[in-house]
């Protein structure tokens, strides 16, 4: 069986899903009687946007989750410094947030030499293992100079990873298309990239149909399109996806909220929800859905449920949703735990994403 990790985005929210990820790489080393197990040795295929594309970069490295969680957790804070004061004043209407430390931060954990100074492409070697097998990475980018979504893998074989092109995506620093994955309009600078004799603006994968990357994996594995030609099939393909908590968009019943602001506030974030639901809705129709919370009131969670035509892979979703009324719960205990930016909320985060996976994570769910 070939098996597809697939991370959502949502900032610093990422914490909630390395910790349910932390339960499966303890659970799978149980299971495999492997004390220094890592999810590479587990996942063939891992897919990530924004925040979920620093996680599905460092894991595709080969990195244990609990030191991915605890590089959230230390540096956390310093990926959301405030863009200085001192800058020219047009610079401060660009975004909330500095890039540089998050670059910074990227650049040191994706180069060659460890220290940032020979920096890794997407067709780095170290994506490969011990015994030299490929571990495939996409992350997940808009392209603002093209306007169209680009889902990048360091498979040899796709299209635009032909060696002999000068604009072979191949050849993209690493760090770079981490950190284009996670410039969230607004928070973050856009990433300009350099391929070949051509730049492009890229910024955050959340903004583009995938910003749950999973079905776009699953076709990517198995469209000839791209080169990868998987078998389809439940027994053959397992896609394992994580949320980083679904909050609710819904207000209460008045309309003299819904006023110009409001919905330049809310409703980007209102249709990346909406989007994001979708994908995992198209999933559990494409697959054989063995676990997930309830789509919706009519729908329910499609576990068990006979469709017409083949299913093309096995899908178990983890996520965590909170109802307007759960939301007020937990806003109570941390107003701003919605936001990207929550590092304060982290630890609350790390309470949620613990009972959640003690609760539902299973050994069979993943093998």
């Amino acid at each position: 069986m070939k098996r597809i990790l697939a991370l959502d985005g949502g900032g610093i929210r990422g914490v909630f899903s390395l910790e349910i990820l932390l339960r499966m790489e303890r659970m799978l080393r149980r299971h495999y009687g492997r004390d220094d197990l890592v999810l590479r040795d587990h996942f063939d295929f891992f897919a990530g946007v924004s925040t979920g594309a620093i996680i599905a970069t460092c894991l595709c490295w080969g990195m244990t989750v609990e030191a991915v969680l605890d590089l959230f957790v230390r540096l956390g804070p310093a990926m959301f410094q405030p863009v200085p004061w001192y800058l020219p004043w047009k610079k401060l209407l660009f975004s909330r947030f500095d890039a540089r430390p998050l670059s910074e931060i990227l650049l040191r954990l994706f180069s060659e030499d460890g220290a940032g100074r020979i920096p890794a492409l997407l067709g780095t070697d170290k994506m490969r293992t011990q015994d030299g097998q490929l571990k495939l990475l996409m992350i997940v980018v808009r392209n603002h100079s093209t306007g169209s979504a680009w889902p990048l893998t360091n498979n040899p074989k796709a299209m635009f990873n032909d060696r002999s092109n000068p604009q072979c995506n191949l050849n993209i620093p690493l760090y770079q298309l981490v950190r284009a994955s996670t410039a969230a309009p607004t928070f973050f600078d856009p990433e300009v990239i350099h391929l070949g004799d051509v730049d492009s603006v890229f910024v955050d994968g959340s903004i583009t149909p995938y910003t749950n990357p999973a079905l776009i994996a699953a076709l990517t594995a198995v469209l000839p399109c791209y080169s990868l030609n998987w078998d389809a099939g439940p027994d053959k393909i397992r896609i394992v996806s994580l949320g980083t908590i679904r909050f609710s968009s819904g207000l209460p019943p008045n309309a003299g909220n819904l006023w110009l602001g409001y919905h330049a506030r809310h409703i980007p974030g209102a249709l990346i929800e909406g989007v994001a639901a979708q994908q995992d809705f198209l999933c559990r129709c494409l697959g054989q859905c063995l676990f997930g919370e309830q789509v919706d009131s009519e729908v329910s969670d499609m576990i068990g449920v006979t469709l017409p035509g083949t299913r093309w892979f096995s899908y178990v979703r983890y996520n965590r949703s909170y109802s307007r009324g759960d939301l007020e719960s937990i806003l109570r205990r941390h107003p701003q735990i919605a936001r990207l930016d929550a590092v304060h909320a982290i630890p609350l985060l790390r309470d949620v994403g613990q009972k959640y996976a003690e609760e539902h994570v299973r050994i069979e769910h993943l093998v």
